[in-house]
């Protein structure tokens, strides 16, 4: 070595030595985490908390929507089935602040709904929400 680079300090320890010296902060880390979690999440007698459409009840209710469309392309207002000639004096009026809320089936083709915004379009209804479910 020259007098530039002064030579590696070991400290008269082996590698093995060091290696263990360098985890001991590491374990000490491992072991405050755990024992956080131990107090932090200590378990109780009351039962969590039923989410939201995580039910089966919840998900067997019908859409709070104004337009429901079935899988076989049935137009539903207020539980009763309507025609393509019925449907707009079944709706509410048009109104740009209160979007309409169309719920349409997951089987549904797309031209099917497409010709159902049309239908929608002509009859004033430019603010459509289509209402989906959460993700399973």
């Amino acid at each position: 070595m020259t007098a530039l680079v002064p030579p590696p300090t070991t400290s008269g320890k082996g590698l093995l030595d060091r290696v263990e010296d360098a985890l001991l902060p590491l374990i000490n880390l491992v072991f405050l985490l755990l024992m956080f979690f131990i107090v932090a999440g200590q378990l109780t007698e009351e039962p969590l908390p039923e989410l939201p459409g995580g039910t089966q009840s919840a998900q067997e209710q019908a859409p709070e929507a104004d337009l429901i469309v079935k899988a076989d392309g049935q137009w539903q207002v207020n539980g009763s089935t309507l025609t393509e000639d019925t449907l707009l004096a079944a709706l509410p009026e048009p109104d740009a602040s209160e979007p309409l809320k169309l719920a349409a089936d997951q089987s549904l083709t797309m031209v099917d709904l497409e010709h159902l915004l049309r239908v929608l379009e002509d009859g004033g209804h430019t603010e459509v929400l289509l209402l989906t479910e959460p993700g399973a």
